[in-house]
């Protein structure tokens, strides 16, 4: 094995534990509660992507008559969530 490819190798293996970090999770596995979040993404009306105050990234639903549409990319909105959908919001 050549050195640029023992480097290469090297820098792999030490980036994998960040590229592991920035993986969504579930909405549905984080506890029913209120939480302020970042707006990372507006997918559409019904779906936000959002990065929460300990760094992780998911993907909100909203639930009946709730509607993303007022909110921005780099907006921080206060989310109650429940089974992993959105019922209210208020944008802060």
């Amino acid at each position: 094995m050549d050195k640029r490819t023992a480097l290469f190798a090297l820098l792999a293996f030490l980036a994998a534990p960040v590229t592991a970090l920035a993986a969504t999770i579930s909405a549905a596995l984080i506890p029913d509660g209120t939480y302020v979040v970042k707006v990372e993404q507006v997918q559409d009306s019904q779906h936000l992507t959002v990065k929460m105050d300990n760094g992780m990234e998911t993907v909100l639903t909203a639930a009946g008559s709730v509607n993303f549409g007022k909110i921005k990319a780099n907006d921080r909105v206060k989310v109650s969530l429940i089974k992993g959908k959105v019922p209210v919001y208020a944008i802060q």
